[in-house]
């Protein structure tokens, strides 16, 4: 896995480009890539202050809020915006196209993060295959915009 290896920053230019790809382009909705629906999420790092934006599949759970996995692909271990998420829940930004809000995040658990996975997964299958991957719960976040 490139996560966390000197490998990563290689990738890194690419990643930024996919950001600045997603704001020019975006339209009043989330952009399908490789055929599910893809939101911006910014955190702020919970030990460098930095702020952090990663594409992720972002799934529409009702007329204002979405839903996200912390898959990493079914890594041993958590990405790094989950943990800022849970260090930082006061400065996460959700871009869903044009977009940009304020978002408050949620924590699903139990038959409700169950529910909301398999949901995701009917969009996007390879996000039911990554729990058994991993001996870790995936978590399941929905975010809505702040108050």
């Amino acid at each position: 896995m490139l996560w966390g290896s000197p490998l990563m920053r290689l990738v890194q230019p690419l990643m930024k480009g996919q950001i600045a790809r997603y704001r020019r382009t975006a339209g009043p909705v989330a952009p399908d890539v490789m055929g599910f629906p893809t939101v911006l999420l910014t955190t702020v790092g919970a030990r460098t202050g930095i702020e952090r934006t990663h594409v992720l599949g972002g799934f529409a759970d009702g007329p204002d809020a979405w839903l996200i996995c912390a898959s990493k692909s079914g890594a041993a271990t958590h990405p790094a915006w989950f943990i800022n998420l849970a260090k930082n829940p006061d400065k996460i930004w959700l871009e869903v196209g044009n977009r940009k809000l304020k978002a408050a995040a949620e924590l699903l658990k139990g038959k409700e993060r169950e529910d909301a996975l398999a949901r995701i997964a009917a969009t996007a299958p390879r996000y039911g295959q990554y729990q058994k991957k991993t001996d870790r719960e995936i978590p399941v976040i929905r975010l809505t915009p702040a108050p």
